[in-house]
């Protein structure tokens, strides 16, 4: 059936690489904002909280390119996504002029985490490595 095509698991797979590995990438770039951006919001530890980010959202889609441990990079990118999402966008503690765009942040993000926990249920299909180990 079209709906069951191993085209979907392998776009949705994609897409997910298109969002996660750019970011991780410019905080490489960017490491000093990267961590100022996180002491700003009163985070601890910034440094670490900067390498983690760069760890998840570079190393996470590349399994996710590969669809290699596509279930437990998913479940990675879902819950450094929730805390990024409660910590930067938290929409009702900020002023009214911000509150429109985080809002729409924090609500995106619930979103991106849900088709992140569809990878986490449905695998990643036929056209990955998982599905040659047998673990798709």
């Amino acid at each position: 059936m079209f709906l069951h095509h191993p085209l979907f698991p392998l776009l949705a797979r994609l897409l997910m690489v298109a969002l996660f590995l750019p970011a991780g990438l410019n905080k490489i770039v960017g490491f000093e904002d990267t961590v100022g951006y996180i002491a700003s919001v009163g985070l601890p530890l910034a440094t670490l909280g900067a390498l983690i980010a760069i760890v998840v959202e570079v190393v996470a889609p590349l399994a996710l390119l590969a669809g290699w441990q596509t279930r437990w990079a998913a479940l990675a990118l879902a819950v450094f996504t929730l805390a990024a999402t409660v910590f930067f966008h938290n929409y009702w503690a900020m002023s009214a002029e911000q509150q429109f765009v985080q809002q729409l942040m924090f609500f995106k993000n619930l979103g991106v985490i849900g088709g992140l926990l569809a990878l986490v249920a449905s695998g990643a299909g036929a056209w990955s490595l998982d599905a040659k180990q047998g673990r798709a």
